[in-house]
């Protein structure tokens, strides 16, 4: 089973040199046991743009979809056994990066 562990933060800023480091030492415990598929870091809010073409509107909106106090700052999408061991590995990402993180399954 897949899950998207969303990297949610309530900062401006990006991670610390020690965050970074501890971060991608965890990246490197999912790769080495088998979980890891795919991570990334995202730009600020700020950066994005948003399109909307629901009913061939042709909408691009500049910044983010809507204001929030929390931002998707990154996310992992590891493969795991099921939720109880998502939710160890999403729970020491957490320490890792030092910010909350979202659990989700792929349908």
């Amino acid at each position: 089973m897949q899950y998207l562990l969303s990297v949610l933060d309530d900062t401006a800023g990006f991670a610390t040199p020690d965050e970074a480091v501890a971060t991608e030492a965890f990246n490197e415990r999912l790769r080495e046991q088998g979980y890891w598929v795919f991570a990334g870091g995202l730009g600020a809010p700020v950066s994005a743009t948003v399109v909307d073409n629901r009913d061939d509107a042709g909408l691009i909106t500049d910044g983010p979809f809507s204001e929030s106090k929390e931002h998707l700052a990154g996310f992992w999408v590891i493969e795991a056994p099921d939720l109880d061991v998502a939710l160890k590995l999403a729970a020491e990402g957490s320490k890792h990066c030092h910010r909350k993180i979202e659990v989700r399954p792929f349908l």
